[in-house]
């Protein structure tokens, strides 16, 4: 054979050869066709302790290895609820009444998950103040995160004590903002969320003035539906390891406090009192009957105070918010 057929022969077969050899390494333990076409977005936050165990532990990112995981920081339900809608993050956690107002208003998510029961919010006022009681409140300036459930407390507090939310100013504020006007004496009450407000109690000799566990919503894990419809496996590991990080809690309280404090900046004996006294996490993960009885509750206050579209849309909301079976 000439050198010059000898050389047609070799780049032939190069070129058949070449598509074999793409494709083996294409699917070589199958990672880089999973890492381009898997991906996990989730939140966490301080408000949520099974999220910063979830988060520490690496259990997702262990066992979803070719999948990227990436945790983004909810600074309140209402930025969860946010990036859900915006399709930034594929599971958010957020309190019970946030998830049924973003689903009244067209945000498309389900309630997968139940991870605790806490008491987060209650009206504080500063420590030298002359209020002692929710009527006190009227005309008054009071910091709140519209779309949380400090501010859905509020609504519901100031209905028990005959008010209406035009009886006050709400100051709309994200959290941390809040406790600092609060504190610099820019509003007179504050709509408040744990862990920083039993910070503030702490550091500033802040004050509870008005405290309800009945008007406190659970945490829920919500997803995306279009997440939940093509990515069910990877919805199904965040509610393992979810369940993971609560046994893990339970038989780990002292480190759970260790981590919040870390994480949220906090001192040991407030993390204490938020994690160990105002939550509780030893609850029925499947949102259900209780949950619902919750937001039954709530939702006429969503809709008297113009919170939702219409008492119907919120009742649909309602009606298909939940997904029980999803395990």
């Amino acid at each position: 054979m000439s050198r010059r057929r000898s050389l047609v022969a070799v780049v032939s077969l190069v070129t058949l050869l070449a598509p074999l050899t793409t494709a083996c390494a294409a699917g070589e333990g199958d990672s880089t066709a999973t890492s381009s076409a898997r991906r996990l977005r989730l939140d966490y936050a301080y408000s949520n302790p099974l999220s910063l165990v979830v988060r520490r532990q690496r259990w997702l990112e262990t066992e979803l290895r070719g999948t990227m995981i990436t945790w983004v920081l909810s600074a309140g339900s209402n930025k969860a609820d946010e990036n859900l809608r915006a399709e930034t993050i594929d599971v958010g956690s957020t309190a019970g009444a946030a998830a049924l107002q973003a689903r009244a208003n067209g945000t498309p998510i389900k309630t997968i998950g139940v991870y605790a029961r806490p008491e987060w919010t209650a009206l504080v006022v500063p420590k030298d103040s002359d209020v002692t009681k929710v009527t006190q409140l009227k005309g008054r300036k009071i910091a709140a995160t519209k779309g949380t459930d400090p501010y859905f407390f509020l609504l519901q507090a100031l209905q028990e004590a005959g008010l209406k939310g035009t009886d006050v100013e709400v100051v709309d504020l994200q959290h941390a903002d809040g406790r600092t006007a609060l504190e610099r004496g820019d509003v007179d009450a504050w709509a408040g969320l744990d862990p920083l407000m039993a910070q503030s109690q702490v550091d500033a000799g802040t004050k509870l003035v008005y405290r309800n566990p009945a008007f406190n919503s659970y945490g829920f894990l919500n997803a995306r539906e279009k997440f939940l419809t093509h990515q069910p496996e990877l919805a199904r590991k965040v509610i393992d390891v979810y369940e993971r990080a609560r046994v893990w809690i339970g038989e780990h309280p002292d480190e759970a406090v260790e981590l919040l404090a870390s994480e949220a900046e906090l001192a040991p004996e407030v993390a204490a009192v938020v994690l160990k006294e105002r939550t509780e996490v030893e609850v029925g993960p499947v949102p259900g009957d209780e949950q619902r009885a919750v937001l039954e509750r709530i939702l006429p206050t969503l809709v008297r105070e113009g919170q939702v579209p219409s008492e119907q849309e919120a009742r649909t909301a309602l009606d298909s918010l939940f997904a029980p079976d999803f395990r």
